[in-house]
């Protein structure tokens, strides 16, 4: 972890203590200085399974930044009494930094989801960022990862997102974050909402921190998923005790 923030740690993960605005702005200095840069988004999902896979957590541990992506994380702080200020999620870190290098025509490579997904990215990109300098798309459904490796190492991006789930994103980072001095960040879904493939919750369950609960009746298909968030605070509490 990055000694830039304090931390404050969940079940052995350690989270940046900042606020949206403070975490965005220490991205934006390490990329205008160059420093090579891993940021974990982490909620209650990524820190069951780290708990639960040694390999990952260690990867995981490895990041310069473990942002609270996750209403979930803010309340296990609060329960434990380290109380963060606010969660960091990573659509609002991804989407700061596509604002940001508009303004800085900064080279992005992009790297994940579906390929209509990816076409519909590229194509927003284009017409909404056109100073962006896109230097790579390409979409999660890929087996090796050497022409995906070759493509960043030649273009040398500011920003590579990867949009393939934990673990698998964060995995590919730590295998090749040293091709390019850029910041490398998992932004799993962070695609298919930026081109409205997923819709993301109206801003009343957004401010009622109920987003998950949202996503939950929109596909019922994330049931399984969800159900990590109980087990999670039920650990938080065993914690308390």
């Amino acid at each position: 972890m990055n000694a830039s923030f304090s931390s404050v740690e969940i079940m052995g993960i350690p989270f940046a203590n900042a606020t949206q605005q403070q975490f965005v702005r220490q991205l934006q200095k390490r990329i205008v200085a160059q420093q090579n840069t891993f940021v974990v988004t982490a909620n209650p999902e990524i820190v069951m399974y780290a708990a639960q896979n040694q390999k990952y957590r260690d990867i995981v541990l490895t990041a310069d930044y473990i942002s609270a992506d996750g209403i979930g994380i803010v309340q296990a702080a609060k329960t434990l009494h380290t109380p963060l200020p606010e969660r960091v999620t990573g659509y609002e870190t991804f989407a700061s930094l596509m604002s940001w290098s508009e303004s800085q025509s900064r080279k992005i490579y992009f790297l994940g989801a579906k390929p209509a997904v990816i076409a519909a990215l590229t194509k927003k990109v284009a017409t909404q960022y056109p100073h962006i300098q896109v230097v790579g798309a390409q979409d999660g459904y890929f087996n090796d990862d050497t022409k995906v490796a070759k493509t960043i190492q030649e273009s040398q991006p500011d920003i590579v997102f990867v949009a393939t789930g934990f673990p698998r994103q964060e995995q590919f980072i730590a295998q090749h974050r040293q091709l390019t001095n850029g910041l490398w960040m998992g932004v799993g879904g962070s695609f298919d909402v930026f081109v409205g493939a997923v819709k993301r919750a109206p801003e009343f369950w957004q401010k009622h921190h109920l987003e998950w609960f949202y996503r939950l009746l929109t596909d019922p298909k994330r049931l399984k998923r969800q159900l990590v968030i109980p087990k999670f605070m039920w650990a938080i509490h065993k914690l308390k005790k």
